[in-house]
């Protein structure tokens, strides 16, 4: 009878019913006279002691249940008893991690001939979850590889207890490796990760020649691992000289802005440079990307000036003024020089696009806003060549009503009504050609930034801009962008809105009259 009450703490049936409410904790209790609970000892029980000649670490198990003291008399005590028998057992998991130690322990060990004399001390290495593992060694061997070791056998003779320890595993696995005569062969097939944690264990203890193999290994494998975790690990460990070796492949020198700069500067004037047009949309989206990562870094890091990016706008809309100005002058009999010069001014054009993508991602945009609406010249260079070959020079001006309209970049009302006055007619001119050779070209979003855009001006200007616009989409239909909204913005605001403002004030006006006394009129009713 006592072995079926103890079956049926084990199996969790009493908790069960309880919490579905077949039983309630306010029943009468069990009679202790019909349980005579005991749990049985661990499966893992202690192996008998090493021989003398021993050349391998031998491990053993102690993890003994006792029996309590006090028998449940109550539903509520049986339950607390139940779960403290389940906790008690050892888990799969447990076991697992058993005997995967025994078998690395015994992998590293296999096949050597040292006679280092008999086990004369027990190492038990616990760690807070209540998992305990303990292996015979060998004094001389933890002595002569670990200072800790020196130090801890020499006061406590040959039972040393590490507690509260992170990594059972890999504490283990240290110590296996002070048995390796070949350290460097021993680490050959671990990754950053693992290494990492056999270096931690290997500095708290003062394992010299781990650490050492730990960092040799290190600084020859890639970090498939965070670079951030490996760099702060072995900042933290304090190791000095061995590290800085370690990390020169991602040490930088403190003040190297200026030469960032300059490698900035060539990378992209290489990039502008190109004439193969895949690689050269490719190492676009890579540096694009790269400039943009680094947005949420600190102020320490390393960043392009603003000089340096200005200077290579100017370069390129020096490029295109030229190439613009020498297809102007060319006759239908040199098509061959034609077409090249098209293909500069599309790339020039497309070189400005990036770079000003750029511009607006670094919030750096505004100096190109003014730039760009002084480009009258260019602007009237444009309309000498076929829209075909110049529909890229507009999609600039796009892309500035873009980041315009959405306050991406801040600058006066002037200055906006500077751009639009000068590129607006172009922009009409060649939207249809950006909608239909534009790949990723977005219509509506072009045409809500300029309505936004011309919304952020003066009434005055926002009057001609939008009657001039109404003209222009009645004769060209869809060739000209849809900014309808903005028009009928702009007429409530300059009409339905100034008549409502007037009728208030005639009304505020005629209360004051009626209410004044001076007016002689008594009748109040």
């Amino acid at each position: 009878m006592a072995a079926a009450a103890e079956s049926l703490l084990k199996s969790g049936e009493v908790s069960t019913m309880i919490r579905q409410g077949f039983l309630s904790p306010s029943s009468p209790p069990f009679d202790p006279s019909r349980f005579s609970p005991h749990l049985s000892s661990s499966p893992f029980s202690s192996p008998p002691p090493p021989s003398s000649s021993c050349t391998s670490l031998t491990s053993s198990f102690s993890s003994e249940h006792r029996s309590p003291a006090i028998q449940p008399t109550t539903l509520l005590e049986m339950i607390g008893k139940e779960e403290i028998t389940q906790r008690s057992l050892p888990s799969e998991h447990h076991t697992e991690k058993r005997f995967r130690l025994q078998e690395r322990i015994t992998k590293v060990l296999s096949g050597k001939r040292t006679n280092w004399g008999p086990c004369d001390v027990e190492l038990s290495v616990s760690s807070g979850d209540g998992f305990c593992f303990s292996m015979e060694v060998h004094s001389c061997v933890l002595a002569a590889r670990s200072r800790f070791f020196a130090e801890r056998l020499g006061r406590r003779g040959g039972v040393v207890e590490i507690c509260e320890c992170d990594e059972v595993e890999v504490y283990v696995e240290v110590v296996a490796m002070m048995y390796c005569g070949d350290l460097r062969r021993r680490l050959c097939s671990e990754g950053a990760k693992r290494v990492l944690s056999l270096l931690k264990v290997s500095a708290a203890i003062m394992f010299d020649a781990g650490v050492a193999s730990c960092l040799e290994r290190l600084e020859a494998i890639p970090w498939s691992v965070d670079e951030e975790e490996v760099v702060c690990t072995l900042s933290q460990l304090q190791l000095g000289y061995p590290v800085t070796e370690v990390l020169q492949r991602v040490l930088v020198e403190s003040s190297s802005s200026s030469r960032a700069d300059a490698i900035f500067l060539r990378l992209l004037a290489t990039i502008l440079q190109s004439k193969d047009e895949k690689a050269r949309k490719d190492m676009k989206a890579l540096m694009l990307g790269l400039l943009r990562e680094d947005s949420d870094q600190t102020a320490e890091r390393l960043d392009v000036s603003r000089e340096t990016i200005y200077h290579l706008c100017h370069k390129c809309l020096s490029s295109l003024l030229h190439s613009l100005t020498a297809a102007a002058m060319l006759d239908e009999s040199q098509r061959h020089d034609r077409s090249t010069l098209m293909a500069d001014i599309a790339r020039e054009a497309d070189n400005i696009q990036w770079l000003l993508e750029i511009l607006i991602s670094k919030k750096m945009a505004d100096e190109f806003v003014v730039l760009w609406a002084e480009q009258t010249e260019l602007a009237g260079l444009r309309g000498k060549i076929p829209s075909i070959f110049r529909y890229e020079i507009s999609r600039i001006t796009a892309q500035l009503c873009v980041a315009l309209g959405k306050g991406e970049v801040l600058v006066t009302k002037e200055t906006r009504f500077a751009v639009l006055r000068t590129w607006l007619d172009a922009l009409y001119d060649d939207f249809g050609w950006m909608k239909r050779a534009c790949r990723g070209f977005d219509k509506r979003m072009v045409e809500d930034g300029l309505s936004q855009m011309i919304l952020t001006l003066s009434m005055a200007q926002q009057q001609a801009l939008l009657l001039r616009w109404f003209d222009r989409f009645l004769k060209k239909g869809d060739e000209c962008p849809n900014i309808q909204r903005a028009f009928e913005v702009w007429w409530r605001r300059a009409f339905l809105r100034r008549f409502r403002a007037r009728g208030m004030q005639d009304s505020s006006l005629l209360e004051i009259v009626v209410c004044d006394p001076s007016a002689g009129n008594s009748n109040w009713d």
